[in-house]
């Protein structure tokens, strides 16, 4: 069995990385992003990527730092608010923007992980979202056709995915709203890079709890330790009677 851990995110990434990727990143806001993973992007220099990710986390977090430093040529997403630097490349032309539901989006990389190359939804249609895509009338339970859009299954370069914890073999689990994207996007990766918190003995977990299977790892690095970071806070002044 082929060595899965390795030292740091800069091994692990090590003859991955090239310009023009496309790249699935796991992650909801600041919630189960491969942080270390993606300083590690940043600091190999790599350029004209796309990334398929709900968003793009906030301003200096996750993929902030590479919007940061021009790295990023296009984003596939669902969510542009909460990051400045995203919202104004986006809207002064810098940045190429392919928008897609949250639904549609995780979708789209299920589809990629399982060989599926595209797939009609009711979702977009008659939007901005169906611009340029084929559209066809299916007929539902009741007997009335209706339009639906193709979408298209995302085949990634390379996933880059943030985990609870992993056993030496690569079975991993994530922690409650954290596997949130993080699971179609290791599954729509030729090559599926885990960070995670721990790696423990194989035979530790049980496997009904394995959220994703080693099958789909090929590289595990810990990132551990994490800083607790608030993607938004807000504040008020009690009131003294």
């Amino acid at each position: 069995m082929a060595q899965k851990i390795y030292p740091s995110a800069a091994a692990a990434l090590e003859g991955l990385l090239r310009n023009d990727l496309l790249i699935a990143c796991g992650g909801f806001g600041l919630c189960g992003i491969p942080e270390r993973l993606l300083d590690a992007v940043r600091d190999s220099g790599v350029s004209g990527l796309t990334f398929a990710s709900n968003n793009a986390g906030i301003d200096n977090e996750g993929i902030g730092k590479l919007l940061r430093t021009k790295q990023v040529k296009k984003m596939i997403s669902s969510y542009v608010g909460e990051n400045k630097e995203f919202e104004r490349q986006y809207l002064s032309g810098e940045l190429e923007v392919e928008f897609s539901p949250q639904g549609t989006l995780a979708e789209r990389m299920r589809a990629g992980g399982a060989g599926i190359p595209g797939f009609y939804t009711k979702t977009g249609v008659g939007t901005l979202v169906a611009e340029g895509k084929e559209v066809k009338a299916f007929g539902g339970p009741n007997g009335i056709e209706e339009d639906y859009i193709l979408e298209a299954g995302i085949f990634a370069d390379l996933a880059l995915v943030k985990a609870w914890k992993a056993d030496e073999t690569g079975n991993v689990i994530f922690r409650k709203t954290a596997r949130n994207f993080n699971v179609p996007a290791a599954h729509c990766g030729k090559v599926c890079v885990v960070e995670v918190e721990e790696i423990v003995t194989v035979g530790t977990f049980d496997p009904d709890c394995i959220h994703l299977p080693g099958v789909y790892v090929q590289r595990l690095v810990v990132g551990s330790p994490y800083d607790k970071k608030i993607e938004f806070r807000t504040t008020r002044t009690t009131d003294v009677g």
